[in-house]
């Protein structure tokens, strides 16, 4: 008998042993659709990693980047991961708040990653997040509905057409309405449109002296456009409607055109997922002649928060989410057209990927056509083209995007949202120390 005793706490010792070696990453990220296909095929991951298991925490966006920034800024420790995106990286790494990714593996092959997106993540030649997907901005459109209204849609149009196009569009009794828009307040929802929408009018956050720039001709332009475009040819309740909302709506048929993240592509043209998947037409994101185009540049990312105990297991996962390997795994599970895009350049060059995804060659061009070096007609003292690269603009940038969609609800007029956008900016950027 204490022969078979022993053969038992032997066991027991070999389990909890086990055990105790297993490490169990918490994940934080968007509930957007290829994040979430991501935690379906996760399990190829922890079948190659048995010791590893994975905790998610999926979360709409304002509460996700509310989350995790309070997370990393107190060194919570809740999460082992983090979904943030280009604006958060280098002013996180800066602060010492991420660990540099340098054990991801000799078969990662870095320099796969598009110029573009890899340099505005990586800090004195060292990689602090890997992008999962990389987008710019750029029009969705029906073009059965441009047929039947006599319309065609250009690869580069300007805002006059899309204007005049969208109000043809809208048949409001049929629930077709031309132009779907994100109203929903925050600085990465309505405010990343809106930026970049602001660029294209020449408009600016700030000059040179730091000194707010709402109260100029460009930005009552760039708002009262958009205003105006919402109030004739958007849906009802667009406040509320972020990119989810607006995705929704144009797969369900109720958009003549949506103007958004080029990673929507992929869901729009989806046969299981949209009604319109074999109507769909793609265009360049429309410009005023003035040099910019309305498009923005983003990637979202996986980092690993310094207070996370368990890096080298977070670079395993990093690793295995963000390959070349991955793209493989996405197009044979689920289909070249849903790979994740907008990260690495041999996907563009995959004859495979170019003939599924008829919209790879625009969304190439969209991401490469934005600067956020030079991001606005007129000079600026700051990088990033739909967000201002500075710790400040999370909160900036989420209240003037709640005046801005207060003003879409109708509970206040352009001039004064853009009042109040000025009063707040200059207070903040004042109280900060920019201004003196």
């Amino acid at each position: 008998m204490k022969c078979g005793l022993s053969l038992i706490g032997a066991a027991v010792a070999a389990f909890l042993g086990a055990s105790a070696q297993a490490e169990t990453l918490s994940i934080a990220t968007v509930n957007n659709g290829d994040m979430i296909r991501m935690q379906k095929l996760a399990g190829h991951f922890t079948k190659a990693h048995p010791d590893i298991t994975l905790n998610w925490v999926t979360l709409e966006e304002n509460v996700l980047r509310q989350r995790v920034t309070t997370d990393i800024a107190t060194k919570g420790g809740q999460y082992d991961i983090l979904t943030i995106g280009t604006y958060e990286v280098p002013i996180w790494s800066k602060q010492k708040w991420l660990m540099p990714l340098d054990k991801l593996g000799s078969n990662y092959d870095a320099d796969d990653l598009l110029p573009s997106i890899r340099s505005g993540l990586t800090i004195d030649g060292t990689l602090y997040a890997a992008p999962f997907y990389g987008e710019s901005s750029m029009i969705m459109y029906r073009k059965d509905l441009f047929e039947k209204a006599g319309l065609t849609m250009p690869e580069a149009p300007t805002w006059t057409f899309i204007a005049d196009a969208a109000r043809k569009l809208t048949d409001k009794k049929a629930e077709v309405y031309g132009i779907c828009l994100r109203g929903k307040a925050g600085w990465g929802e309505n405010m990343a449109f809106l930026s970049a929408m602001a660029n294209s009018f020449g408009a600016r956050w700030f000059d040179m002296s730091w000194k707010p720039q709402f109260n100029t001709d460009a930005w009552k332009k760039t708002l009262t456009t958009y205003l105006g475009l919402m109030k004739d040819a958007g849906p009802p309740g667009a406040s509320s409607n972020g990119f989810n909302e607006n995705l929704a709506l144009f797969q369900t048929g109720k958009c003549g055109m949506w103007i958004d993240a080029t990673v929507a592509a992929s869901f729009v043209s989806d046969p299981a997922q949209s009604k319109v998947a074999d109507k769909v037409g793609y265009a360049l994101a429309p410009d005023n002649g003035l040099g910019k185009r309305s498009n923005w540049l983003w990637a979202w990312t996986l980092a690993i928060p310094a207070s996370s105990k368990k890096a080298e297991a977070a670079q395993s996962f990093i690793a295995w989410a963000t390959s070349k390997d991955y793209l493989d795994l996405v197009a044979r599970e689920e289909g070249w057209a849903h790979v994740p895009p907008g990260t690495r350049s041999s996907l563009y060059a995959n004859a495979d990927y170019r003939a599924s995804a008829p919209f790879a060659d625009l969304t190439l061009k969209s991401i490469q056509a934005a600067d956020p070096t030079r991001p606005t007609v007129e000079e600026v003292p700051y990088t990033g083209v739909q967000f201002v690269a500075i710790p400040e603009f999370q909160g900036i940038g989420t209240a003037v995007g709640q005046a801005f969609s207060a003003a879409l609800a109708g509970q206040m007029t352009a001039d004064q949202a853009l009042q109040s956008a000025q009063a707040l900016t200059t207070r903040e950027m004042t109280k900060a120390g920019y201004i003196k």
